[in-house]
């Protein structure tokens, strides 16, 4: 952080003495104000539901310019390395500061791929839960089981050790995905591969069995590598910001992840493809592309209670750039499995015309964002909706211990520790149980 000569003075109506606070600018974006020492000075809080306003930390991994719609990895445009990069070039970037050259490009592709196999014992884990349960609860106790199985990379404040569990956290929840998919639909479960790359062997886990080879087609295998890398990072978001907290507290690697994982399971989070998807789905199962028209009139009644899932983004004021990269990857996934005029896929292209095209939503920016364009590509692929929230966390992964990493390394960390706004009753007395 950089301090900036001009401070911020806080005044009070009440006479009580004004207050000066440093203000500390980044290298890009809005500047901060040090309130640290506010409650010692005042005696008062902040109060910022949602801490919309509220830098929690500094950081130099993402950065999100949300007027702009534009999203930086380590300083380099997210256009630029879903073209140019793969998803393990990205982890690579998010966890070193810089993208490999070609030897640390080998060696970090052959350290992941190689460690993608699990535990024996974890099947045995993973068949203590019910087979009909939803892939996220699965996976939030796989995770977090990671530090029983692996317990020799727990300590999180050995740099050592979280280098190690990133390791396999990367390598190894791809492995986890496909098994709890596999565990759900009763099918025996896929080995990994070491001669395929991240994505395909991912595939292979995922729609291999016994019966018949598996071919890893290369536009399939394209598309999941980019929906990994879009979803790799986003700043301080809600399930990182959990995963900080969390591992504020000195828990080990595993369970901070697993934590993550809960996080984005909620549908204004990680869940908001599944969401998206269930509304396209329902919109058919009422008359299809006749009913998007009313379907969208509805949206525009605020007293409807109709949501349109998969369209604008608290953070991007603009267009999501990552929506317009998934958009081109969507176009030739269906174009590969001539897929075009499927009607659920025909139903969100009308959709998808209408938010771009009626005023309603062009002025309110409800653009199409990721989550719309990788359902999308999703269900094309043939993963089902239950696990889309669960491919989300596979990608996010990566972010999450470069997040936890850099806030580990920062000597200004400490425990996490919100306030509050106490609105409950004041101090009273116990009366006795004949009076209650």
């Amino acid at each position: 952080m950089k301090l900036v000569d001009n401070k911020a003075t806080l005044s009070f109506s009440n006479g009580a003495p004004s207050v000066d606070l440093p203000v500390y600018a980044g290298n890009i974006g809005p500047d901060v104000i040090d309130i640290r020492k506010l409650y010692a000075q005042t005696g008062m809080f902040t109060y910022d539901p949602g801490f919309l306003s509220t830098a929690s930390c500094q950081s130099a991994i993402t950065y999100i310019d949300g007027d702009k719609g534009e999203l930086l990895y380590r300083g380099y445009p997210i256009e630029q390395l879903a073209t140019n990069c793969d998803y393990l070039d990205t982890c690579y970037l998010l966890l070193n500061g810089e993208l490999p050259n070609e030897g640390q490009r080998k060696d970090f592709h052959s350290l992941v791929i190689n460690h993608t196999m699990v535990h024996e014992q974890m099947q045995s884990f993973l068949k203590g839960f019910r087979r009909d349960a939803h892939p996220m609860a699965v996976l939030t106790g796989l995770v977090g089981a990671m530090s029983a199985f692996y317990h020799d990379s727990t300590d999180i404040n050995n740099p050592e050790h979280r280098q190690i569990a990133a390791i396999r956290l990367i390598a190894k929840m791809p492995t986890l995905v496909a098994m709890a998919y596999k565990y759900g639909i009763g099918q025996p479960f896929v080995y990994p591969r070491n001669d395929l790359s991240y994505a395909g062997n991912f595939l292979r886990m995922m729609f291999a069995n016994p019966c018949e080879d598996y071919v890893v087609n290369p536009v399939i295998e394209r598309a999941v590598d980019r929906i990994f890398t879009l979803h790799a990072d986003h700043e301080q978001n809600a399930s990182t910001s959990t995963v900080r907290l969390c591992g504020s507290s000195g828990t080990n690697p595993f369970a901070a992840i697993a934590a993550g994982v809960a996080c984005l399971w909620g549908p204004a989070h990680g869940g908001a493809n599944e969401a998206c998807l269930n509304m396209l789905e329902e919109i058919q199962a009422s008359g299809g592309v006749s009913k998007v028209g009313e379907f969208m009139e509805k949206v525009k009644d605020k007293n409807s209670g109709v949501k349109l899932m998969g369209f604008g983004h608290r953070v991007y004021k603009n267009y999501d750039p990552r929506a317009k990269l998934m958009q081109e990857t969507c176009n030739e996934v269906l174009a590969e499995l001539g897929l075009e005029n499927d009607p659920l896929f025909k139903l969100a292209k009308e959709l998808e015309k209408i938010a771009l095209e009626d005023d309603y939503f062009v002025q309110r920016k409800l653009y199409p964002n990721v989550d719309f364009y990788s359902g999308i590509v999703q269900r094309a692929i043939g993963i089902p909706v239950n696990l889309f929230t669960g491919i989300f966390a596979l990608a996010r992964t990566v972010g999450w211990i470069a997040q936890l990493n850099e806030m580990i390394s920062d000597p200004e960390y400490k425990i996490g520790r919100p306030r509050q706004l106490f609105t409950g009753s004041v101090k009273r007395d116990v009366p006795p149980l004949a009076q209650r």
